[in-house]
């Protein structure tokens, strides 16, 4: 990974790029404090106190959370953004496991353990790609979930991604890039010093050139350290999590095999995490030297290709895209064929060929039903995406007698918005009968689950559509405010806000309660958009 800022290539989601790069300039600003050579790692280090401590004197805790939400308040707003809540509850159920390793072992201190958001979302984007920003976010493209042939790869990245988050890498590559910058100065005058006195021009370039060659050798160095680290420890991970540590190699392998076939620019991990021999060949030897893995631990590999599956679906949704999946596929592998028709299913549901897809997702719940061993993992996914696929022909009672099969638990954020809409839909065709308590009752499972996740956008949203329907009009525009709030569309959400002001004007009774919190909404909304302004001008202006 490219620590000196997180891997944004340049023709992909260009807000969360802007934002990176303008917050990481700010950053530099606001931190340039004068710096003392800072040794490299041992390799035999898995905790950082020395540059841990060094890294928080060049970028404190809390200005990096800072700079992660400020960029991710950019970012969600960006179209590559992807909020899919079944792909994502499965990476978090990779990811989520890791997390816990990591504390478990220590390499998650106190002072990073709350500040940080420990967060992984999904970016659109069908290029081999990872990366760890500041503030405890990582993102994840979907043509790595695509590459991936099992959970356990998708972990040994993610566990990778997790460490430089851990170890602070961002923060801590701060102090040797700005020591880089002062060394090509220094070469840059000296070689200009010296060539006034010679009067040889070729002896400043040649002075130049030095400078920046050894500014960049010096941060490469420092880089490729921290890649080892984030190898080493995150492999330790692999293991505490319950994941095969193999994943690690097959995913090197995977990837290095696939970029020789076609290097087309479409695997930025690669370049930014360079696969040597040495790299690939350590990840091989840790793989021997682990004891066989519990027969207890979770079989996945049905799953994985669906969401697999998934993940090719998504990446774009164009309709020529859409159409190349047919549910067909020529390999003997059960879950192959299961995934083929998983994908097939699902493209024709969002070409809104429903009896199709019905037809596609039926079939692969039944061979699913045969697997052996079974997945319920796998049978779940199915019976979720029965009920995509319902919601999208507008069955809501077809789609609450799927979603009824699946027990709560990985899934509850997809289960309850999912269930939101099959009871719009039925509410809309007015079969939930006339006093509307199965809607009313959504509704307060969605408040209640955001009185404790405040930052779900797509939760704010639903609320806001069923309390419409209920005719909670003050409601419903909070609720609209608060998601647009949520994704950082600041502006959006004031001006909602204001629309609820001026709509509770005589409130009274519970609307009256609402009416307040619009209000103390507004205000703390308004203030957080000053102090941002002022931050990015600060950022502008220097320190």
């Amino acid at each position: 990974m490219n620590i000196t800022a997180p891997r944004l290539p340049q023709r992909a989601y260009p807000r969360l790029q802007r934002g990176v790069a303008a917050l990481l300039v700010a950053a530099l600003s606001w931190t340039a404090v004068p710096l003392r050579a800072q040794p490299a790692p041992p390799p035999t280090q898995v905790r950082l106190p020395a540059l841990g401590e060094a890294a928080s004197e060049d970028l404190s805790v809390s200005a990096e959370r800072r700079l992660g939400e400020q960029v991710m308040r950019q970012g969600r707003r960006d179209p590559v953004y992807l909020d899919d809540p079944v792909l994502l509850a499965y990476v978090q159920s990779l990811w989520n496991p890791l997390v816990a390793a990591a504390r478990q072992r220590g390499d998650i201190g106190p002072d990073i353990e709350s500040q940080f958001a420990w967060e992984v979302f999904l970016l659109r984007d069908r290029s081999v790609n990872a990366f760890a920003m500041v503030g405890g976010y990582v993102g994840v493209h979907l043509g790595l979930i695509s590459l991936a042939n099992s959970a356990d790869q998708v972990a040994s990245v993610l566990a990778h991604e997790l460490v430089h988050v851990s170890q602070r890498h961002i923060a801590r590559s701060i102090a040797p890039s700005q020591r880089a910058t002062m060394l090509a100065l220094a070469t840059m005058l000296l070689g200009m010093i010296a060539a006034g006195r010679s009067g040889n021009v070729d002896l400043a370039q040649a002075g130049i050139a030095a400078g920046q060659g050894a500014a960049i050798q010096g941060q490469l160095n420092f880089s490729r350290d921290m890649e080892r680290e984030a190898d080493r420890i995150g492999y330790g991970l692999l293991g505490m999590a319950g994941f095969d540590p193999a994943g690690a190699s097959g995913m090197f392998e995977r990837m290095d095999n696939a970029s020789r076939l076609a290097d087309n620019g479409s695997f930025p991990y690669l370049r930014s995490h360079p696969l040597t021999v040495d790299r690939i060949a350590e990840a091989r030897n840790r793989a021997l030297m682990e004891p066989p893995r519990s027969a207890a631990a979770p079989a996945r590999r049905l799953q994985h290709a669906l969401m697999q599956a998934r993940a090719r679906v998504l990446v774009d949704e164009g309709a020529q895209a859409l159409q190349r999946f047919n549910g067909e596929t020529s390999s003997p592998e059960l879950a192959d064929q299961v995934a083929a028709l998983y994908s097939g299913a699902l493209a024709s549901s969002l070409l809104k060929e429903h009896a199709r897809a019905e037809r596609h997702t039926a079939q692969a719940l039944q061979m699913a039903q045969q697997a052996q061993p079974r997945e319920p993992a796998a049978e779940q996914a199915l019976q979720l995406l029965q009920a995509q696929v319902r919601l999208a022909a507008n069955d809501g009672d077809g789609a609450l007698r799927a979603l009824q099969a699946v027990p709560r638990g990985a899934y509850t954020r997809v289960v309850m918005l999912m269930g939101a809409q099959a009871e719009l839909a039925r509410h809309r065709q007015h079969l939930a009968g006339a006093d509307n308590a199965a809607l009313r009752e959504r509704a307060e499972a969605l408040q209640t689950w955001l009185a404790d996740l405040p930052t779900d956008a797509l939760a704010w949203d639903q609320l806001a559509t069923v309390a419409d329907a209920l005719g909670w009009r003050l409601r419903s525009l909070r609720a609209a405010a608060e998601a647009r709030a949520a994704v950082g569309d600041l502006a959006g959400a004031i001006d909602r806000l204001h629309a609820a002001q001026l709509a509770s004007r005589g409130a009274q009774g519970q609307d009256f309660i609402e009416a307040s919190v619009i209000d103390a909404r507004l205000r703390q909304i308004s203030q957080l958009r000053r102090e941002l302004a002022l931050e990015a001008r600060a950022g502008r202006d220097g320190p």
